[in-house]
């Protein structure tokens, strides 16, 4: 699933980020957009778990930040 995640005023620490996500999901990629108020995640994990992830971080956000994308998986290679 791909979520966007829309992040307060401030730069998050993607790294910090990155690594607690992929503790639990080591296929997931994290990135940020060129303004650094949006995150972009690929991951198994769903919706409540990510943002409970990232507010563990020490990056507290809603639910409401949390954008979950439409599938855009082709199924063809069998991920």
């Amino acid at each position: 699933m791909e979520f966007h995640i829309r992040m307060a005023a401030t730069l998050p620490e993607l790294a910090v980020i990155d690594e607690a996500i992929r503790s639990l999901d080591p296929a997931a990629l994290v990135d940020i957009d060129e303004s650094g108020a949006l995150v972009r995640v690929a991951t198994s994990l769903r919706a409540g778990e990510l943002v409970s992830v990232i507010n563990r971080v020490g990056h507290p956000i809603a639910d409401t930040q949390v954008t979950q994308l439409p599938s855009v998986c082709c199924g063809g290679c069998s991920g």
